[in-house]
């Protein structure tokens, strides 16, 4: 028998062992959930504590569905569908998120000289790499041709006042080489509201970090080595902040007679890029612009990649290829934020 002055004693005794064990599952720690979205996967890593971090992941995947359901190109009611099917010389309203996303499309498309092209829909349906079925055999030459006169920028306006698109001429758009690192940036600006400063957004490889770890370390990352034969990383990054993204031609490609043909498009010739850049790294303070970048340098070339970097400022990491391997370049703004430290 117990007695009865043991009682009160052992009673505080469990719930303190309860009241400890509660602290311990609801500390606070570097917190990783994942996914599925846009039609790519996603995955945060945030610091907070477990309960929490349950918590956000359905409000992170509202925002991405959000987001899909406005700029898919496979959803019959998007509003990029509804655009494909407005007539010439007419206007549709949208979504403000669909404007704010083409608005920087068609600005990238301008400072780029169209190497950016969010009309290029027509061309990546041809080569089999959009919603439609891809053909067995490679597109000929006229119907190459011919899609082009689809093709434009310069024709897809926008009325502000409207929050409208305007159809100019027979234009389609593809947002998706944008809209992943937009879906980024949302899904951190969806964290900073909830009160949180240290996280990873990532969605489809485009990332975008704030803080740091609990411990005080860096977001570390790793650009990969642009290999389709094998996984590695070809050189680290620490991260505080800023948004990375990277465009290659190393993951998405058709292969046709022995012959790799890339899956983006440069929108003057019709043709896949076809140059030594392997991959381009753009790091920007937005995802949404690092990502249109990292496809307008990837477009552009080596070369051509560089001088526009520095002249706009921005932030780039180059790794091309050469008889004896890989090689790489970076401007200066790339040089500023993390040196000059080799590939691993």
């Amino acid at each position: 028998m117990i007695r009865n002055w043991l009682k009160p004693v052992i009673q505080c005794c469990i719930i303190a062992v309860l009241l400890s064990g509660c602290r311990f599952y609801e500390q606070t720690d570097v917190q990783t959930f994942s996914g599925y979205a846009m039609g790519t996967s996603y995955s945060i890593k945030l610091v907070s504590t477990l309960s929490e971090a349950r918590g956000l992941q359905i409000g992170v995947e509202g925002v991405l569905s959000d987001i899909n359901q406005r700029m898919s190109t496979y959803l019959p009611r998007s509003d990029l569908s509804r655009f494909a099917e407005l007539p010439v010389g007419e206007s549709l309203q949208v979504d403000e998120k669909t404007i704010t996303v083409v608005q920087q499309a068609l600005n990238v498309a301008r400072e780029t000289d169209g190497a950016f092209d969010p009309t290029i829909a027509p061309l990546v349906d041809l080569w089999g790499f959009g919603p439609t079925a891809r053909q067995s055999a490679l597109p000929s030459g006229d119907a190459i041709a011919a899609e082009l006169e689809n093709v434009g920028y310069q024709e897809v306006g926008i009325d502000a006042s409207e929050q409208s698109l305007v159809k100019l001429a027979d234009r389609t758009l593809d947002l998706s080489a944008i809209a992943k690192g937009y879906a980024v940036d949302q899904v951190a600006q969806y964290l900073e509201a909830k009160g949180y400063s240290d996280f990873l957004v990532e969605v489809g490889g485009e990332m975008r970090f704030s803080g740091q770890k609990p411990n005080g370390d860096a977001w570390r990352i790793a650009i990969e080595k642009p290999d389709p034969m094998e996984r590695a990383p070809f050189r680290l990054l620490e991260m505080r902040g800023h948004a990375v993204a990277t465009s290659g031609d190393y993951r998405n490609y058709i292969e046709v007679d022995g012959q790799r043909y890339s899956h983006t498009i440069d929108p003057e010739t019709g043709y896949p890029i076809d140059h030594d850049l392997a991959s381009v790294t753009v790091v920007m303070d937005s995802c949404m612009a690092a990502d249109a970048y990292a496809t307008a340098f990837n477009v552009m070339g080596r070369a051509q990649a560089l001088q526009k970097a520095e002249a706009l400022n921005i932030a780039v990491y180059i790794i091309y290829r050469e008889a004896d391997g890989f090689k790489t370049e970076q401007s200066s703004r790339f040089t500023a934020l993390f040196g000059n430290a080799p590939a691993l």
